[in-house]
């Protein structure tokens, strides 16, 4: 609940205390409300307001400095605002925009879930990241070239269900990488579910789709579109968006040309992908092309994955998506 601009009578603001010297020390009422809220020393706390006046930025994030007393202390810099603690409280946060037009949203279900697997993502798992540009103009070709023949049953497959089956080829061609982290052990899948992450009203889901190696290109664009669309309306099980060993979050599609994904744990690694833009390349013969070209970072957990496995397996999802008819195979 909000609190009243005024102190209750029955809690007034403290009395302006007096310094080791015996001197008045100069605070304004909502500072020494907040220090004898937190327990401080106005004594402690040099203040930044007018006339070394103590203001609430002084007190808001519990840093205190010892009384000005040394003579050098005049020559000193004035001393920077105090950072806010890591642990600040959401009482703390809100008092730093008191009489700021603001807005609070209060946290869904959904949004403390994700919220506490992330945190919980980039403070356990030890991170490292393989980023790699690929060429995607064959895969374009062969991608046209399919939509053309598959428009009479309805199916237009997307660069993302190539990216899906070619990571899925990966996980059996590098199988020592598809594995997820369990705390005590590591365990290892013997199929490769590929887990892809769909952005919906107030957060995510990742949606699994099992056996992904083992289905074509049409059977995974039908799947993907049918799990996706249930994701936006909240309507799928647990079974369909628990599991998996690897993940794919894709934001080319929203113009982003790179970045670097957080794992979801158990998984052992997540494919970030961005968009595919017309770059300048040198060829094989050393001429000057100019070729679709999208960035892709593995996020691997090294305690699942060392690099020399991590670089194997983006070898083969590279090999893969530049030479798209292996997955037709």
């Amino acid at each position: 609940p909000a609190a009243a601009p005024a102190a209750p009578a029955a809690s007034p603001a403290p009395a302006a205390p007096a310094s080791a010297d015996g001197g008045r020390i100069f605070a304004s009422p909502l500072a020494r409300r907040i220090a004898a809220d937190k327990g401080l020393d106005l004594a402690r706390i040099k203040g930044s307001g007018p006339k070394g006046r103590i203001v609430k930025a002084d007190v808001i994030g519990d840093v205190v400095t010892a009384p000005a007393a040394a003579p050098a202390a005049a020559a000193a810099p004035a001393a920077a605002p105090a950072p806010m603690p890591q642990s600040a409280s959401s009482e703390m946060v809100a008092r730093m925009y008191e009489g700021r037009e603001t807005e609070e949203v209060k946290l869904d279900g959904m949004r403390k879930t994700i919220a506490a697997r992330l945190t919980e993502a980039k403070q356990t798992i030890p991170h490292f990241y393989l980023r790699r540009d690929i060429k995607l103009d064959a895969l374009l070709k062969l991608r046209a070239e399919m939509n053309a023949g598959l428009e009479a049953r309805g199916v237009k497959l997307s660069v993302n269900d190539f990216i899906i089956k070619a990571c899925a080829n990966a996980l059996q061609a590098a199988p020592e990488a598809n594995a997820v982290w369990a705390g005590d052990r590591i365990i290892k899948l013997k199929p490769s579910d590929v887990a892809v992450a769909v952005a919906i009203d107030g957060g995510l889901f990742t949606p699994v789709i099992q056996d992904a190696d083992k289905k074509s290109l049409s059977a995974l664009s039908t799947e993907m579109k049918d799990l996706a669309a249930r994701a936006r309306d909240r309507k799928l099980a647990p079974h369909e968006y628990q599991g998996g060993s690897f993940a794919i979050s894709n934001l080319g599609m929203f113009g982003i040309d790179n970045f670097d994904a957080v794992i979801n744990p158990p998984h052992g690694a997540i494919l970030a992908v961005g968009a595919g833009v017309k770059k300048p390349v040198v060829n094989a013969d050393g001429a000057v092309a100019v070729a679709t070209v999208m960035s892709v970072t593995l996020s691997v957990d090294h305690r699942v994955i060392d690099g020399a496995l991590g670089a194997q397996l983006l070898q083969v999802i590279v090999d893969q998506i530049e030479n798209p008819l292996s997955m037709l195979a």
